[in-house]
């Protein structure tokens, strides 16, 4: 959750090195950053969140903006820590699967996890049919919580080329799922 009126004495706080205000800012952006590396591939989501928020710390005093910058700013290095992770592993990067216990399922009924896992595993298949475009404004507009002009920001790209992507990438994924639950 964004911290509102808060941001601007959290990150001041952050700037001078104080220790809750790193805990803040981490909080309130660690799940979103993980959960966008996580489905866009990245093997050890944990691993590159963490390269991601140590590159923050070194970088932050040279920040200037609102919170709606700084998510922007932090998810651009979360963006290019993910491309980083990419070129090292010299191929296209394979889904990684999300658990109940990665979307915080309580878990108890197994019908529900059950129907869970199915909905997941199409809705992966779905969005493994879009292009790496789509696949990323899909991922930080929707996991990441991110504006369109902050996720224009985040792939160098026009607002109106990401709205495009957002618009095709969702028709995809409603084609896809229709014709998966006719063909069942």
């Amino acid at each position: 959750m964004p911290l509102g009126t808060r941001f601007e004495a959290t990150l001041s706080a952050a700037k001078a090195g104080a220790e809750s205000a790193w805990a803040e800012l981490y909080r309130d952006l660690a799940g979103p950053v993980t959960g966008y590396l996580a489905s866009r591939g990245a093997r050890e989501a944990e691993d590159l969140a963490s390269e991601t928020f140590l590159q923050v710390a070194r970088n932050v005093q040279g920040f200037d903006g609102d919170e709606a910058a700084f998510r922007s700013w932090v998810f651009v290095i979360a963006h290019r820590r993910l491309i980083d992770w990419r070129r090292s592993q010299g191929r296209r990067p394979a889904t990684v699967p999300l658990t109940a216990h990665d979307r915080n399922h309580s878990g108890g009924d197994v019908e529900a996890e059950a129907l869970d896992r199915v909905v997941t595993a199409e809705l992966q298949d779905a969005f493994e049919k879009l292009t790496e475009i789509q696949r990323d404004v899909l991922a930080l507009r929707i996991i990441g919580h991110l504006t369109l002009e902050e996720t224009s920001s985040v792939v160098g790209k026009r607002v109106g080329a990401v709205k495009a992507a957002q618009r095709r990438g969702l028709l995809a994924l409603r084609e896809h799922l229709d014709l998966e639950r006719v063909t069942q």
